[in-house]
């Protein structure tokens, strides 16, 4: 019976195709940053309505539809909505403007239109399933905290818990146009930071005058790889990247502050502690030891969690994708040490069960351009509808009974 209601939904998916194909180019062709995805917020809380929903504004950008369709389990999707200030080049008839500056380069874009889709088939066939649907949208995931400000702004108090918790991920994977999954770890922690060096500023002639920061941050920067090298466990992953430096703007003059800009990464949310407390230590240490009268400020900027697959979950949804799109269309991956803020998600609902797969919007699988690349632009169809089916099928075990 739940195989005979799965049928019926996807099916349904055939007399949509083309307004979802087109409300993906309209979301493609208007690209907004994190948090500041207010048209694309407006958009997804209209679609929502016309299906039934019950719609929530959580987390400034944030919109969460809510359908109850009788007595069953409660089951959550999540999808991420924000772009990235890159400008597009991929030649697609329905590319951003470049004059924009921005575009959808991590396919934030095709997971929404995935959502409303399947978001759209239950509403439309009540008769198939039973229970209650959260479609939650998340914005700001790529550098505004939308996780953390949805949490913050009383989720778990405005949309009583689910039993289960989804999100997936379009992705450059093997293989091509199929899934990938990852019981346990599947991503890493990571925090950002910037940290400010006071010295004293003087002239290039005369540095026995002055405290040169730039020398303690040049100093700072070796020294902290040794944490990776010395302190971490080998078999863990950590990872420490020092992505800016700024001081000064002359040549011949020594600046009175140097500000470090740097992101850490670490398997699990207990070493990326350690990577951090390890970083105050060491440049409290070497600040001291060039004499600098001023302490260092530390400017935490965020941080995410370790995101983890419960294990017992997952094989479950494996399962359902091994049975509907095939064996040969599903895959185990590895740990990547990319980091995502879906985690918070279900941890503010009390740690509620989850599960995060990738699925691969190219034929040609891991050959396909990379997340973040100008280059970015997943085909159109069947990326789309496999998307879509993957929700439908992951939700399955619950809703259709």
């Amino acid at each position: 019976m739940a195989t005979e209601k799965l049928q019926t939904l996807v099916d349904s998916l055939d007399s949509t195709r083309e307004e979802r194909e087109e409300l993906y180019k309209w979301f493609h062709q208007n690209p907004e940053l994190s948090m500041e995805e207010h048209e694309t917020s407006k958009r997804i809380a209209a679609e929502l309505e016309k299906l039934g929903y019950e719609v929530h504004n959580i987390g400034i950008t944030g919109q969460v539809g809510v359908l109850t369709n009788g007595d069953g389990p409660r089951v959550s999707m999540r999808a991420d909505f924000d772009a990235l200030p890159i400008t597009e080049e991929t030649g697609l008839e329905y590319s951003a403007d470049p004059e924009l500056g921005k575009m959808h380069a991590c396919g934030h874009d095709m997971h929404t239109t995935a959502l409303l889709g399947a978001a759209r088939a239950l509403a439309e066939n009540k008769d198939a399933w039973s229970g209650t649907f959260i479609a939650l949208f998340q914005p700001g995931e790529e550098a505004g905290g939308g996780a953390q400000h949805m949490a913050e702004d009383g989720l778990a108090d405005k949309i009583p818990a689910p039993d289960v918790s989804f999100a997936q991920h379009i992705l450059a994977v093997d293989p091509g146009f199929g899934f990938m999954f990852r019981p346990g770890r599947m991503m890493t922690a990571a925090s950002n930071w910037k940290v400010h060096i006071h010295g004293v500023g003087g002239h290039g002639s005369m540095p026995h005058l002055a405290k040169d920061p730039v020398v303690v941050a040049a100093s700072i920067v070796t020294k902290l790889q040794t944490i990776i090298s010395r302190e971490i466990d080998p078999q863990e992953v950590g990872i420490i990247t020092v992505g800016a430096i700024q001081a000064g703007v002359s040549s011949n003059s020594i600046p009175k502050q140097a500000t470090i800009a740097l992101n850490t990464r670490a398997s699990n949310d207990a070493i990326s502690q350690q990577i951090q407390d390890a970083m105050k230590r060491i440049v409290i240490a070497e600040c001291q030891a060039a004499g600098l009268e001023q302490e260092p400020e530390f400017e935490y900027l965020d941080s995410v969690p370790a995101l983890c697959n419960d294990e017992e979950l997952t094989q479950k949804v494996k399962a359902e994708f091994d049975a509907f799109f095939g064996e040969d269309a599903t895959e185990i991956g590895k740990p990547s040490t990319g980091s995502e803020d879906y985690p918070i998600i279900p941890q503010a609902w009390g740690d509620v069960p989850s599960c995060y797969w990738g699925w691969s919007g190219f034929a040609e699988g891991s050959k396909g351009p990379a997340n973040h690349s100008p280059y970015f632009g997943p085909a159109l169809q069947p990326s789309l509808d496999r998307g879509t089916q993957a929700i439908l099928v992951a939700i399955a075990p619950w809703l259709l009974k």
